[in-house]
């Protein structure tokens, strides 16, 4: 098992207030080369699950295991592997890289700090990294702001997979973005999963994002898991009451299904 998240809680502590607990007893696995869905309705502790999952806070009970390797023992020089293997994609695309650094000096940052080529490879690398992620050569020198939010979100996986990780952790990657620009975002990263062989967490309030991306989907609400199964049987055969209030507030979830997965297979056929 690549990573097993077992009873998990996360608690935030304010002074003057009591403690309050993001995420209650979580456990769940994900495999190499698996995609897992976590879906809900924003403050139910999608986010908090992954920045523990990540190491960026600590947990407060329970265990984070990759590899069956517990993450908070880990030595200094462990820790840093896996934040190598482990890799995030944030929500605002924009927001998430350097304003003051080019493409160009953002790729060679993570390529250089973590010494993943040697100096003289790191141009080539470079251009290998864009070209895997559909970015033309002319935004080698733009700066964040000059460029497409999905253009931004592209640079942020091409500075993942510069780090050659496992597992990709990607915390609503599209709700930012243009309606036209989600199917390619989606595209690419079902691309990449297959191509690389990666692992991939998509935390999403969109159930026809996580419906036609992941393999398996589990449903959360109130900093716990309600239900969890492939994504066919959760989205078509709902068994929780909290599960089946997230298809009611679609229109038509059917349709959108298979609307959403029509705009898909267009993409990728251009």
């Amino acid at each position: 098992m690549l990573l097993a998240i077992q009873d998990l809680r996360v608690t935030y502590t304010v002074q003057g207030r009591p403690p309050f607990v993001a995420v209650d007893g979580v456990s769940f696995s994900v495999r190499a080369g698996e995609s897992f869905g976590i879906v809900g309705e924003s403050g139910c502790g999608k986010t908090s699950l992954a920045k523990a999952v990540m190491g960026i806070h600590p947990p407060s009970g329970g265990a984070v295991r990759f590899e069956g390797e517990d993450i908070t023992r880990m030595t200094a020089a462990q820790f840093k592997a896996y934040r190598r293997a482990v890799q995030m994609v944030f929500q605002d695309a924009t927001g998430s890289l350097n304003p003051r650094m080019t493409v160009r000096q953002t790729l060679e940052e993570a390529l250089r700090v973590h010494r993943m080529r040697p100096p003289h490879q790191i141009g080539a690398r470079v251009l290998e990294l864009l070209d895997r992620v559909g970015l033309p050569q002319d935004t080698l020198d733009a700066y964040s702001c000059e460029i497409s939010g999905g253009q931004c979100q592209r640079v942020s996986l091409a500075r993942c997979l510069a780090l050659e990780p496992r597992l990709i952790i990607a915390d609503e990657p599209v709700s930012a973005l243009d309606v036209s620009v989600q199917a390619r975002i989606l595209n690419l990263i079902r691309a990449l999963q297959k191509d690389l062989n990666l692992a991939v967490i998509l935390i999403s309030h969109d159930l026809a994002v996580v419906r036609n991306i992941c393999d398996r989907v589990a449903v959360m609400y109130g900093g716990t898991f309600v239900e969890e199964g492939s994504a066919a049987t959760v989205m078509e055969h709902p068994r929780h009451d909290y599960t089946r209030t997230l298809l009611a507030a679609v229109p038509d979830v059917t349709r959108a299904l298979k609307g959403r997965a029509v705009g898909c297979e267009k993409e990728e056929r251009r």
